[in-house]
């Protein structure tokens, strides 16, 4: 098995949205804002090449949305999932599975793409079963009001409509493994959004979450430094809490979907709870 990290592209929202009620000062430190107090972010994505699969943890936003809706979110640098994906020697079209940890626009957008007469859509990645849940496939489908704006028909509906859509069951443990042939079990949460899916991953004796929403940047370690975005915080609190604790007591290393200068990262217990204990590339840990 081999991992490679691919950056999709590089956005940017506001600050305070991303902290919640973490006052600027103190989230700042660590995700500076601009004079919009917009944030830099990333959606990094994490391709996982075994044997003759090769998995697609999320896929960006895409680039089938209008100047008007991508003006909100002030996209910034050249990185792409193609360019990216070619970087390792791979295009689309070799991807046999395109793993969703939720349905927001940021995390699937990247999915689906313009037909050529561009009167239509199709799956951008054609050779590709893509999976999601059930339930979350449900809540994506009928979004509360606050998650509407983040559920895009045209990202969603599409991939059922190929033939191409596959849920993963949820077991009474909470974890999943993914493929028998892989070494990887799969975390539920429910603080952002229902039966958000973590994917957990052995790789070179060491152990790789993908962090997902549920930790997006550097800056979001801490237990109470929660998303604005979250429907249930008080719930994203109780569940960081329990993650930060696996991380610690199992030295995982996080992998952040959403930092755009930070891949990896360890952790430690402090006396003011679990805190960011170093950084790294990916290239610094495990090489290409």
């Amino acid at each position: 098995m081999k991992l490679y990290p691919i950056q999709c592209g590089k956005f940017k929202l506001d600050g305070g949205a991303m902290f919640g009620v973490v006052p600027k000062s103190l989230w700042e430190k660590t995700n500076p804002a601009d004079e919009r107090n917009l944030i830099e972010l990333g959606t990094r994505s994490l391709l996982i090449e075994d044997g003759k699969k090769l998995i697609l943890v999320d896929c960006g936003l895409g680039n089938k949305q209008d100047d008007k809706f991508f003006g909100h979110y002030s996209l910034w640098g050249d990185d792409s999932l193609d360019k990216n994906l070619k970087k390792f020697g791979f295009t689309k079209e070799d991807i046999t599975d395109v793993f969703f940890t939720h349905l927001h626009f940021d995390h699937c957008g990247g999915a689906i793409e313009w037909n050529d007469d561009k009167t239509g859509y199709r799956p951008a990645f054609k050779n590709a079963q893509f999976w999601t849940n059930e339930n979350h496939w449900q809540w994506a489908t009928e979004p509360n009001a606050r998650e509407k704006a983040s559920f895009l028909k045209e990202n969603i509906l599409p991939i059922q409509e190929s033939g191409q859509l596959g849920f993963l069951p949820l077991p009474a443990n909470g974890n999943y493994g993914f493929a028998p042939d892989l070494k990887m079990d799969v975390i539920f949460v429910d603080g952002h959004t229902e039966k958000q899916m973590l994917p957990v991953i052995q790789y070179q004796e060491k152990t790789i979450v993908f962090a997902a929403d549920l930790i997006p940047t550097v800056g979001h370690i801490p237990q109470v430094y929660v998303m604005g975005y979250d429907t249930r915080p008080l719930l994203t609190v109780e569940e960081k809490a329990k993650f930060l604790k696996q991380c610690v007591d199992n030295d995982y290393l996080l992998f952040f979907e959403h930092d755009a200068n930070n891949e990896l990262a360890s952790l430690k217990m402090t006396d003011k709870g679990v805190r960011l204990d170093e950084t790294f590339s990916f290239n610094e840990v495990f090489g290409y």
